[in-house]
């Protein structure tokens, strides 16, 4: 089979387990060149070197040209396959990257055993997670839910295994029994140039995937750049040589010289000597080193930035409170006290020693935040002030753990609402508007009035907390980006936030803007509208489908009103205030609406009484109700209060 040519960024294939083994590529979309040019011959030169260098390693980056004309490549083996097994596979790779992509500038295959990766841009040590590729096994388990949490189990482990690799080896395999006496066998690999913690987040990122693409599978594959994982239920690795080379000791060290032997009439004399001679050397190159980064860090910064530093430091010290006062404030963390759990951690309700209540999320310690997201996340909100965000009120650090302190919002998040087949009668359409306006005035003061143009990345219902008034506080910033104010786009390789709320150019290319906070929000709003998810959505029997492609097809063919929440369809908008019904009654002239048919209206059939009862169907159908009487009507009494007759003046 040919090697297919793909522009996009995401690809699922489902394929059987023979053909998990065939080439995939993808071609980039940063520019084209032609075979006769400077980057045509730089690439070939490239990709040369990587099948020639390549070493038991089994990984190796090269480079080419200067300035535009500048190739960068990586190569990546599967870490149990032999050195000439390699070096093969990476040559057939190279070849068929340059068949499949003749013009473009960057590319990625991924092989049987090997991984190639060029580009224009820079590759060595860059973490990627776009384009990915899915693969699955189309056989299906007999116990998914054992399945999947013993996998799971099996790829946490690796991960943290693969992590803690060294700079020339990040991998490991194994196997853990699954249901019905199976054994899952499992790879997973980075590129060792990443750091473990990239690594960790890559990793994190992939074992995610597997449940959009392979629940339930005997087996499957998750490809990016930077990372693969892959599972099955028969072996299809060397775990002997993959522990051979997981734990590899290091090598010993050299022995120290021999010490000169003093002479026996000058011994303590010479002694003295050294040391002092050492001694002063090492205090001059001290102070040398010292003075020469002092004066770089000045050049570097001028006096606004360093301010600016200090009252960073200066407000995050500030917020910071004692781990133990946040622990005993959530009672150690209690499953009694525990509110909701997210992506990056399980949220908490605690109460301060002053009384007042607050909500701690508990970040996972392999969640993929490292300390660079958390620090965003409270130097973000540290300086946010508005009433539709949520405010932060500290932070606490101890050891792995870290944990954010905000204020404690008493409704919950608006999921538990418009989703909840009970609790969505809570928001009217009054609410219900508000709320979304509450949210746009966010987004804007996020964009366009806060001192940092601020681009949210994972607006979405469960990140929308409703105080005691039910208005909308933005919570969650831990993947917020921040731009200048001359900036209006940016570009990533590394995607995040909840698939259905990420726009197209953010899922396939990575580019994101304040547009893409505009298409979260618009995809949250017809949620709210309609009070059903946008994943998952079901219309007409159990097929599932797509939210946004549903409210297109019915406002195409004029049924824009099916996509609104049932609840919001009822009657009562369209009955009078007691002003009005005051002013119809004491006027002679006033013109009557005419009236609509009732809601919900059942006759008893005995002729001397009506009942009530409650048919949602009934609401947009001209069908009569049932004349049976519900249970309620047969439970309701007589009703026995005075009829006072009304005479018009």
């Amino acid at each position: 089979m040919t090697n297919q040519r793909l522009m996009v960024g995401f690809l699922v294939l489902l394929m059987q387990t023979d053909l998990l083994a065939l080439g995939q590529t993808v071609c980039g979309s940063n520019g084209n060149y032609t075979s006769n040019t400077a980057y045509g011959a730089n690439l070939n030169t490239t990709l040369s070197s990587l099948s020639t260098d390549i070493d038991n390693d089994g990984f190796y980056n090269a480079s080419a040209g200067q300035g535009p004309d500048r190739v960068n490549a990586v190569a990546l083996c599967k870490g149990d396959v032999q050195l000439d097994a390699c070096r093969e596979c990476v040559q057939r790779n190279s070849a068929g990257l340059v068949e499949a992509c003749p013009v473009q500038k960057q590319a990625i295959g991924w092989d049987e055993f090997c991984t190639i990766r060029y580009s224009n841009a820079t590759v060595y040590g860059a973490l990627a997670t776009v384009p990915a590729v899915y693969l699955r096994n189309r056989l299906n388990v007999t116990n998914p839910e054992q399945f999947k949490a013993d996998l799971r189990a099996l790829l946490d482990d690796l991960r943290r295994r693969a992590a803690a690799g060294s700079s020339t080896r990040k991998v490991a395999g194994g196997n853990a029994t699954g249901p019905d006496f199976q054994t899952i066998f499992g790879l997973v690999q980075c590129t060792p140039d990443l750091t473990s913690e990239d690594c960790a987040s890559c990793l994190v990122g992939a074992i995610s995937n597997v449940q959009l693409c392979c629940a339930g599978n005997r087996g499957g594959r998750v490809l990016m750049p930077s990372c693969n994982l892959r599972f099955e239920i028969t072996p299809f690795f060397n775990e002997t040589r993959l522990q051979e080379l997981e734990f590899v000791p290091p090598p010993p060290p050299l022995p120290p010289p021999p010490l000169p032997q003093p002479s026996p009439q000058k011994n303590g004399s010479s002694t003295r000597t050294i040391v002092l001679i050492v001694v002063a050397i090492v205090v001059c190159l001290i102070v040398i080193v010292s003075a020469v980064v002092l004066i770089r860090k000045k050049k570097k910064q001028n006096p606004t930035e360093i301010a600016q530093n200090v009252d960073e430091i200066s407000t995050v010290e500030s917020l910071q409170h004692a781990f133990s006062t946040i622990k005993a404030a959530t009672n150690n963390f209690s499953d009694h006290n525990k509110l909701g759990q997210g992506g990056f951690g399980t949220v908490y309700k605690g109460e301060l020693p002053n009384g007042q209540e607050i909500a701690v999320k508990r970040l996972s310690m392999d969640s993929g935040q490292g300390d660079m997201e958390f620090k965003n996340e409270v130097l973000l909100l540290a300086k946010l002030q508005h009433r539709n965000l949520v405010r932060l009120l500290g932070f606490a650090l101890e050891g792995m753990e870290k944990l954010l302190v905000y204020e404690f919002v008493q409704n919950a998040s608006l999921d538990h609402f418009i989703f909840d087949s009970v609790r969505h009668s809570d928001l009217d359409w009054d609410r219900r508007y508000k709320i979304i306006g509450g949210i746009a005035r966010g987004i804007l003061y996020l964009h366009e009035d806060s001192r940092l143009r601020i681009i949210h990345r994972d607006l979405k219902a469960s990140n929308i907390l409703l105080d005691r008034e039910m208005s909308p506080k933005i919570a969650d910033f831990g993947m917020a980006r921040l731009f200048g104010q001359d900036e209006t786009q940016g570009n990533t390789s590394r995607v995040v936030g909840t698939y259905g709320y990420m726009p197209p150019e953010y899922l396939i290319h990575g580019q994101f803007s304040v547009k893409s906070d505009v298409y979260s929000l618009g995809v949250l709003v017809l949620e709210i509208i309609s009070g059903r998810r946008n994943n998952g959505f079901r219309s007409g029997g159990d097929s599932v489908g797509d939210l946004l492609n549903f409210a297109w097809e019915s406002w195409q063919e004029g049924r824009g009103g099916e996509v609104v929440d049932p609840f919001l369809r009822s009657d009562a908008a369209d009955r009078p205030t007691m002003a009005s019904v005051v002013l119809m009654l004491s006027s002679f002239s006033i013109t009557l609406n005419l009236p609509t048919e009732p809601a919900f209206y059942a006759a008893t059939g005995n002729g001397s009484d009506a009942s009530l009862i409650h048919n949602s169907d009934s609401i947009n159908s001209h069908h009569k109700t049932s004349s049976r009487p519900s249970q309620q009507s047969q439970r309701s009494s007589q009703n026995d209060a005075s009829t006072t007759d009304l005479h018009p003046r």
